[in-house]
């Protein structure tokens, strides 16, 4: 197995370590500035049948109407190349690398498994080079019984600052998403947060579904405005809000809690026209056709999936 390598010289760190500043400004970009093109339609690798060769998932992927996928990180090169052929042959973008860092954490409070989780990021930062990717997925942290909220903050900064120099080098940004991991849970204090890095290296991977349990999807578009790059789209049944949502379950999309029509509205008033991946269970080619034009239908300002009242 031949691995990419995942080392930059102290020279070229310190050659990078000019972070361009994002304007902190909480107003929306107009809608007048988004691609007449709009969002571009993305799948999850995983959603591909596993059955299937690279290249006959790329050529799926396609032939159910996407644009892109989002692959998990790899460090074995001989499995990015053979990737990012079957993606051109397919006329398929590998845009993003979805690596996660749950478990362990960067705000573990074991410095070994903080630490595991810093150089598995790293490791994303260069396979998403590698793939030709725009961009990685990071969850910043988890508040639980060991580690409190403050810390949380504390240390998942301390971490990304430390990523920063290398993304900048790579040209790959850090998309943090806003998950079940009790830490960044209102959509200013996630705003906050994120200009707090005044960097165009740290932006939000917005994942639509995600904060239904305590929130509205469009009211976080709403205020993320600008600083988002990247979609996961999925539905929840359930709330939205905490009132009802911790009762609910993960749905097909227009199946669930979410106003996909005035979610669409908040996505074309902040002018946003990257990936909208989806994040669903697999299937087959019947079924991801099923999920691409519930897709259409969101993207088109219509209900994705109408049911009878």
């Amino acid at each position: 197995m031949s691995r990419i390598p995942t080392t930059i010289s102290r020279r070229e760190l310190l050659m990078t370590t000019g972070i361009t500043a994002l304007a902190a400004t909480d107003t929306a970009a107009s809608a007048d500035t988004a691609s007449p093109k709009g969002p571009k339609k993305s799948v999850m690798w995983t959603m591909l049948p596993s059955s299937l060769t690279v290249e006959e998932r790329m050529k799926l992927a396609a032939r159910t109407g996407f644009a892109g996928v989002e692959v998990p990180p790899t460090n074995d090169a001989t499995e990015i190349a053979r990737m990012k052929s079957a993606a051109t042959a397919a006329n398929i973008h590998i845009h993003s690398v979805i690596y996660g860092g749950w478990s362990p954490a960067l705000t573990s409070p074991v410095a070994a498994q903080a630490d595991q989780c810093y150089k598995g990021a790293v490791d994303a930062l260069h396979c998403a080079h590698a793939y030709g990717a725009e961009d990685i997925l990071l969850v910043p942290g988890v508040v639980d019984a060991v580690t409190t909220y403050a810390d949380a903050w504390r240390r998942s900064h301390s971490a990304i600052r430390r990523l920063l120099p290398i993304a900048e080098h790579l040209g790959i940004t850090i998309c943090l998403e806003e998950v079940w991991n009790n830490f960044l849970l209102s959509p200013m204090e996630f705003a906050a947060y994120l200009d707090s890095f005044r960097s165009r290296w740290v932006r939000s991977y917005f994942d639509v579904g995600n904060v239904v349990i305590f929130g509205w999807p469009q009211d976080w578009v709403r205020t993320l405005g600008h600083r988002i790059k990247k979609v996961h789209l999925k539905d929840y049944r359930g709330g939205p809000g905490l009132f009802g949502g911790a009762d609910g379950h993960w749905a097909n999309i227009g199946e669930g809690s979410i106003d996909w029509q005035e979610l669409r509205k908040a996505f074309e008033e902040i002018g946003f026209d990257d990936y909208m991946n989806l994040e669903l269970a697999g299937g087959d080619e019947a079924y991801l056709l099923d999920v691409s034009h519930r897709v259409d239908r969101f993207l088109a300002g219509e209900k994705p999936f109408p049911i009878p009242s």
